[in-house]
């Protein structure tokens, strides 16, 4: 992308976006070479829009009580993303299920972060389930959105240790500081054209993955 046609952005959010601040703070601290377009939420007053509002960025409210339909108001933020045109669509805590139709629409210029290490605990309640699992380590991914929920490649991730008497929040906590420097980095990779979705596996530097790198908590004490 050059100056003039920057790698565009645009970010879905439901809650309070902090992953949507770091990406923000990433962008304008020039480690992204890339602009958010805007900024659109599902859910009036979330958060997320005072922190897009505060860094100049165009926002939206699609609220989705509005419609009576899952499939119709996806068409319709579907619709609302090709007006802006966005290289990439980054989902930061928009809590919901996307159609199949939506993602096939948007499939490999669409990711999500999760918070496990997958394709351990999809789903919800992920930290209680790593806790009463007994594992020793936990973490988030960034991945590629298919169809299938929390399946899609996997791009990076980024692990934290489980101590004992960790609680659910507790181990949050230190998942999200994770979130909030690994989704910028793969942000990056892809704005400056070294990750791509391709024939349903990623590539980096040229090269399919055959496993996801992963920020190590001694990478990140």
């Amino acid at each position: 992308m050059s100056p003039d046609q920057p790698f565009r952005i645009a970010v879905l959010i439901s809650g309070s976006g902090t992953n949507l601040q770091a990406i923000i703070d990433a962008v304008a601290g020039g480690d992204i070479p890339a602009r958010i377009e805007q900024v659109i939420s599902n859910r009036p007053g979330a958060g997320g829009l005072a922190r897009a509002e505060r860094a100049g960025i165009g926002t939206e409210v699609l609220d989705h009580r509005a419609f009576a339909e899952r499939g119709h108001y996806d068409a319709v933020l579907a619709e609302r993303l090709e007006a802006i045109r966005p290289d990439l669509v980054v989902l930061a805590g928009f809590m919901r299920i996307l159609t199949d139709d939506f993602v096939t629409r948007f499939m490999g210029r669409l990711i999500n972060i999760h918070p496990s290490l997958l394709p351990a605990y999809r789903g919800l309640h992920t930290h209680q389930r790593a806790i009463d699992a007994g594992e020793s380590r936990h973490g988030c991914s960034v991945h590629y959105v298919i169809p299938e929920l929390d399946a899609g490649p996997v791009i990076a991730q980024a692990a934290v240790p489980i101590h004992a008497g960790d609680t659910a929040e507790t181990l949050q906590d230190r998942v999200q500081a994770m979130e909030h420097r690994l989704y910028p980095e793969v942000v990056r990779w892809i704005a400056e054209g070294r990750v791509a979705l391709q024939a349903g596996r990623v590539w980096l530097d040229g090269k399919p993955l055959a496993s996801p790198p992963c920020l190590e908590p001694e990478a990140a004490s």
